[in-house]
């Protein structure tokens, strides 16, 4: 594995026992970054407080960037931690999805020029809820009690291997579990904020890395994370997201003029 300076993106709104469950996974990982930042989207003072308690048992930075409540402004607060981070290559992940043990690992591991990745999300059922808090489970496997998409837990490198980078745009690709190079982030202008409320800011992005020349390879039975149950956003401005990106689509656009330069140029 080529050693590359690396940064997770974490991002979180309001949901500290979630997010704990995170960050006790990160504690897990075969691999750590060489820096967290928590891209949080308003949340109150009881997820800085966790932040910071936590942050005394982790051995690496951990940077707490936050901004105004102002409504569902995912894709502004990821650029604003991204465009704070050091490494030169981004992890991401959402704060309601627990690592497994080699999340970060198998994201580094198959890291490569001109390429982004993306694996899968194995979910975890509501009924388990009561059972995963009170439990503080974070080690899982395809015959764990509580989860669906059983296959999506299995974790094997031999089957793996056969996965390949192409120029595909995938419908699995989800922002909860992706990585690329900063500088392939920053090429394209990072996310589109004229995104708000729910909804395909992460295809959009996926979508102009391939329309800039970028491939794509899927992380199938490796960098696997479990996403916790919760009851889906609002999904209001579905309509309006949707014709953002198809216009991207359309026009074939790469870049975004409301995106991640504004934070470069006041660093």
């Amino acid at each position: 594995m080529k050693k590359r300076s690396s940064s997770l993106i974490i991002s979180t709104y309001n949901w500290p026992e979630a997010l704990g469950l995170v960050l006790e996974s990160l504690k897990n990982q075969t691999v750590l970054p060489d820096e967290v930042l928590i891209a949080d989207d308003g949340s109150t003072a009881e997820t800085k407080n966790l932040i910071t308690k936590i942050s005394e048992d982790i051995k690496i930075p951990i940077h707490h960037i936050w901004h105004e409540d102002v409504g569902f402004t995912k894709a502004t607060i990821l650029n604003k931690a991204i465009a704070r981070a050091q490494g030169e290559y981004i992890v991401q992940v959402d704060g309601d999805c627990i690592m497994h043990p080699n999340f970060v690992k198998d994201h580094l591991m198959f890291s490569s020029e001109n390429c982004y990745l993306y694996g899968s999300r194995v979910n975890i059922q509501k009924a388990h809820l009561d059972t995963l808090f009170k439990d503080q489970q974070i080690q899982f496997g395809p015959f764990s009690e509580g989860i669906k998409k059983r296959t999506r837990a299995i974790y094997s490198p031999f089957l793996g291997q056969f996965y390949k980078a192409n120029h595909q745009f995938s419908k699995k690709f989800r922002g909860c579990n992706t990585s690329y190079f900063k500088s392939d982030f920053v090429a394209i202008n990072g996310y589109n904020e004229d995104f708000k409320g729910w909804g395909r800011e992460d295809s959009e992005l996926a979508l102009r890395f391939h329309n800039n020349g970028l491939k794509s390879r899927r992380l199938r039975y490796r960098g696997i994370v479990y996403h916790i149950f919760h009851i889906e956003k609002s999904k209001s401005r579905l309509e309006l997201n949707n014709d953002i990106e198809l216009r991207t689509i359309n026009e074939k656009l790469s870049w975004t003029e409301n995106g991640i330069d504004k934070y470069l140029k006041v660093l």
